[in-house]
């Protein structure tokens, strides 16, 4: 019977665990829908986008052979000029798949891949901190899929 109430509170133990880390993936995994697919590639408010992203945030690009670091606020009017330019085209959605995402008490690591009408676009690695206020992102790294 000690036995028995031993497994019993083991596996009471580990699904909490268990529990409390499926929190924080459901939690990050809704930052990233909010602010990144829905606020960037989707057209979704720019308000979005600042809560979603630390304003420290950097984007990491390789260009011929050298990092080119993209800041928020740069990418952000980036966009903004984009969206004006193509006010008249429909917006084809994203969608967004998780290959893997690991949390480590306040970080996150997150691979991504984003998708258009079916076609793969973008494997993202993004990188998460766990603020007062909640998870932001601070950091990504992409493959272009040709």
């Amino acid at each position: 019977m000690r036995k028995i109430k031993l497994l019993f509170f083991l596996l009471l133990v580990s699904n909490l665990n268990f529990g409390q880390s499926k929190t924080d993936e459901d939690s990050i995994k809704a930052i990233i829908e909010s602010a990144y697919i829905g606020g960037i590639h989707n057209g979704g408010p720019i308000e979005d986008i600042r809560k979603g992203f630390h304003p420290t945030f950097k984007m990491l690009r390789l260009d011929n052979n050298d990092v080119v670091s993209v800041a928020l606020e740069e990418w952000i009017i980036g966009i903004e000029k984009g969206r004006k330019q193509n006010a008249d085209k429909p917006i084809i959605k994203a969608e967004s798949e998780y290959l893997n995402v690991i949390v480590s008490g306040n970080a996150a690591t997150v691979v991504m891949n984003v998708s258009k009408n079916k076609k793969k676009i973008f494997t993202d690695h993004l990188t998460l901190y766990k603020f007062s206020e909640g998870w932001r992102i601070v950091s990504k790294a992409f493959y272009r899929i040709p």
